[in-house]
């Protein structure tokens, strides 16, 4: 296709780690931290969310295509995609290219299944998780029997230590991030065992009200705030861990503006995960950059003029949506 290394790490990221991942349509994930911090229903978020992560998308991904034709147009010859090899390959790990095709087949097959049944059965949440984890799993004891033949399940084991502890890393900061602030809210009842004083709506609600007495509050001052909120969160690498402070604060202010809590949630939610699910901090980079082999640091750079129209785009959005 023309594309350089570089801008095919762009695509993949945009796309994969950006645009896809910011709305979690499918396991809803991600909108339901954002809702239960919010209290609101996961629906809401998710509709709210359509058209923020279309405009996100859109914006990114043009400014994106717009930067790379540029570059093109300055080189005399563009380069072509040719990877370079380096050190010694295992040629006992490689599968019969008959294998390889089946299984490129089938793993994209299996995952197309799962979304039909969610579909079908209205599964979301832990169920839609529980469904996709159960798939990945099924499909790598299947492969590593046939990679590793008679070592596949010492192998496994290994996948498993590394996958329990990139989920604890990534999703550890949630529990007490959520926990603070839903010691503002509903848990001020269950701790203590007391009701919330007369005419009060729960600590982190009063003091968004009073904040609004003290300083002027508007629609563009949320939005922009939902926003700064969720690129700086999203700056830990991790995407999630800063969701739940996102609908918390998306909270606050609704309650001040007397607006919908539903589109700031979404806001600061996609701010995040385009910052810290893979697009803008280095280490979340390295899957796409290490395919194409090219420099995260360099990928990062390349990724952030586009990803910054775009959240200046998708905040002006909001704002009208408001």
């Amino acid at each position: 296709a023309g594309l350089t290394p570089l801008a095919a790490a762009m695509a993949m990221n945009l796309f994969g780690h950006g645009f896809a991942l910011s709305g979690d349509f499918v396991i809803q994930a991600a909108p339901k931290l954002t809702a239960d911090a919010a209290g609101i229903p996961v629906g809401d978020v998710v509709s709210a969310s359509i058209p923020l992560v279309l405009i996100m998308g859109v914006t990114t991904t043009t400014a994106a295509f717009i930067m790379i034709q540029r570059e093109r147009k300055k080189q005399e010859h563009p380069a072509s995609f040719s990877p370079v090899l380096s050190g010694e390959q295992d040629n006992s790990l490689y599968l019969p290219k008959r294998l390889r095709s089946i299984l490129a087949f089938l793993i994209p097959l299996a995952f197309l299944a799962d979304i039909a049944c969610m579909l079908l059965f209205n599964l979301q949440g832990n169920d839609a998780t529980a469904l996709i984890g159960g798939s990945a799993i099924c499909i790598l004891f299947t492969v590593h029997f046939f990679v590793y033949k008679h070592k596949g399940l010492e192998k496994i084991t290994g996948y498993f230590i590394d996958g329990f502890k990139f989920g604890f890393k990534v999703f550890g900061p949630v529990i007490p991030i959520a926990a603070f602030f839903y010691l503002g809210d509903s848990g001020y009842e269950s701790i203590l065992g007391t009701s919330l004083p007369k005419g009060s709506h729960g600590i982190v609600n009063d003091l968004g009200i009073a904040l609004s007495h003290m300083m002027p509050m508007s629609k563009e001052l949320a939005a922009a705030a939902l926003t700064a909120a969720g690129a700086i969160t999203g700056l830990d690498g991790s995407g999630f861990s800063g969701i739940s402070l996102a609908g918390s604060i998306a909270k606050l202010f609704s309650s001040a503006l007397h607006a919908d809590p539903a589109v700031l949630t979404a806001l600061g939610q996609i701010s995040a995960i385009w910052v810290g699910g893979g697009t803008l901090v280095p280490w979340a980079l390295i899957p796409a950059a290490a395919i194409c082999k090219v420099d995260p640091f360099e990928l990062a750079r390349k990724n952030f003029i586009p990803v910054a129209i775009g959240l200046l785009v998708t905040t002006l959005a909001a704002v009208m949506m408001l």
